[in-house]
């Protein structure tokens, strides 16, 4: 089988030459440790959740929650980035967090949480920890009888989630704040039509994962060379240009955090966001 990378999670078009830079110091670091048959280009960015992590998975990040949900004993997780971006920081243990944006048009009467019962509320997807997961935490504690949005749907992805806030075609969003970060910088115009009204609970941080059939000191070797990013110049360059501002390690069992999200919601009474 041949290996590949996907970077799928943070990939707007604006950002590819960076990913490629970053990936590209990676691979330089893992031939200079003798690792061979090492794939020299990122596979084309996919939103869409596989079916599976693929055995030939070599380096790739997805969110917490479709992890836990969806593919236990596929994956092993590698290092989590701290994004130098608002919304994102270190935990006293030293792990990266995230956090969502709860975002409005700019020009909306909408101007916190009590507003939002009844507004028509649009994610990236049900399998989303910023996106469905977060938000329903947030606003569990003020749900009647399982409902507090007027409507649920699914655009896909948070640029399209952002974009269908700022044209109106629904009232609110959960925007991962690494995305909105991203988008600001990258598409700056795109953020001025939008306002952040409210922030979730914060979360650990996308964390980059292989595919548990990659050989163990292939595992090892990346989590030295992701963990060692401060010491290789390449790397800790090819970081500038993704926003992140370090990648630190991380254990499997911080993610059990994503699921008490999921549990204190459903404690509430409000196990599916509605």
């Amino acid at each position: 089988m041949t290996p590949f990378v996907s970077l799928s999670m943070y990939a707007l078009p604006e950002m590819a030459a960076a990913n490629a830079t970053f990936w590209a110091a990676i691979r330089e670091a893992l031939q200079e440790e003798g690792f061979a048959n090492i794939p020299e280009t990122i596979a084309q960015p996919s939103l869409d959740l596989p079916e599976e992590i693929e055995p030939q998975t070599l380096l790739s990040h997805m969110c917490g929650y479709p992890l836990l949900a969806l593919y236990p004993g596929q994956y092993e997780i590698l290092a989590a980035p701290l994004h130098d971006l608002p919304g994102c920081a270190m935990d006293p243990s030293g792990m990266p967090t995230h956090r969502s944006f709860i975002v409005v048009a700019t020009d909306s009467s909408l101007r916190n949480l009590e507003d939002l019962r009844g507004a028509r509320f649009t994610m990236n997807g049900w399998h989303s920890n910023s996106g469905m997961n977060l938000p329903r935490h947030l606003v569990a504690r003020l749900a009647r009888e399982g409902r507090f949005f007027g409507s649920v749907t699914v655009s896909g992805a948070h640029v399209a989630s952002m974009a269908a806030v700022a044209e109106g075609s629904t009232d609110v969003a959960a925007i991962d704040c690494v995305t909105f970060g991203l988008v600001a910088h990258y598409r700056p115009k795109d953020i001025t039509r939008l306002r952040i009204i409210a922030e979730t609970a914060a979360s650990p941080a996308i964390p980059f994962i292989t595919s548990s059939h990659t050989e163990p000191a292939l595992i090892e070797a990346l989590r030295r060379v992701l963990t060692g990013a401060a010491h290789r110049p390449a790397l800790r360059q090819a970081m500038t240009g993704l926003s992140i501002r370090d990648i630190r390690p991380v254990k499997a069992q911080t993610y059990a955090a994503v699921a008490a999200f999921e549990e204190e919601a459903a404690a509430a009474g409000y196990s599916t966001i509605a």
